[in-house]
């Protein structure tokens, strides 16, 4: 089933600066306890009690090189289960990146977005024609606009169901 069309996500920013890891975002210490949920131990080191802090809708600007380090799809699911609207950053690790677009999360590279923005400020962001704006200050920046195939997949909810539907219809095409 197709979702809505993303179009324009709007959110309160958390504030974050650059080389942001996949273990500052899901330690992988805290792994040990099995009693964790992934959203309450999500940036526990960097930002004790901010699970507690974010709402659903809330969005994440970052710095350079977000979400570098080692393969942990877990550091992109939390994103989706703490509801997350998105993330923007200067720049985005390319496995963050991928696994963020594959799992239909909305994650965001547009270079100089992290110095428009200060903690609390609202953010606009519009997938289709990558403009990334400051609701507060009335500052915005353009970046590079998502293509169709990444569209189809974000508005989806992921590569799972894209492909599902794919099969379903006959087709056995894959978009990049």
């Amino acid at each position: 089933m197709r979702m809505p069309r993303l179009s324009v996500i709007r959110g309160r920013v958390w504030k974050f600066g650059d080389n942001i890891s996949t273990t500052d975002i899901t330690p992988g210490e805290l792994f040990m306890n099995v009693d964790f949920e992934p959203k309450d131990i999500a940036f526990a080191a960097l930002r004790p009690g901010w699970k507690d802090q974010v709402k659903p809708g809330d969005c994440i600007v970052a710095g350079a090189n977000f979400g570098f380090g080692s393969h942990r799809a877990i550091a992109n699911d939390v994103m989706k289960d703490l509801g997350i609207g998105c993330i923007v950053a200067d720049s985005v690790a390319r496995v963050y990146y991928r696994n963020a677009i594959a799992s239909g999360f909305p994650a965001f590279a547009c270079p100089g977005v992290s110095r428009l923005f200060n903690e609390g400020d609202e953010l606009e962001l519009d997938v289709y024609e990558g403009v990334v704006k400051n609701l507060t200050t009335g500052q915005s920046v353009l970046g590079p606009s998502y293509p169709k195939e990444l569209i189809e997949i974000l508005e989806n909810g992921g590569m799972v169901p894209v492909l599902v539907a794919r099969v379903q219809r006959g087709r056995n095409d894959v978009p990049a």
